[in-house]
């Protein structure tokens, strides 16, 4: 499995994805990049954190959907979601100004 920044991988995720398994994954890497801080802080918190992500690219990998309890637990977030709506530069800068304004 190819390994890439966090923000690499926000930047390259699917565009216009209405996928419930996609839509969490996207939920938890932004998690995983705004806890950036704690993870540097928190040893055991960092180990827990990273395994959680590689089984959610596990899953994604094998083409699998996520358990509904993860997807379930995402899914209060889903009509906020930034995910970028298009591959071009115009649509990245209005999610960025969606992120940073709201």
């Amino acid at each position: 499995m190819k390994k890439l920044p966090v923000r690499e991988a926000l930047v390259r995720f699917p565009k216009n994805c209405e996928d419930k398994t996609l839509i969490a994954s996207w939920h938890a890497l932004c998690h995983l990049e705004a806890d950036e801080d704690l993870r540097k802080q928190d040893a055991e918190y960092k180990q827990e954190q990273d395994e959680y992500i590689e089984f959610i690219a596990h899953t994604l990998e094998n083409g699998d959907e996520l358990p509904e309890n993860i997807i379930s637990s995402y899914l209060p977030y889903h009509e906020n979601a930034l995910m970028p709506a298009t591959n071009n530069v115009k649509g990245i800068i209005y999610q960025l100004k969606k992120f940073l304004c709201c």
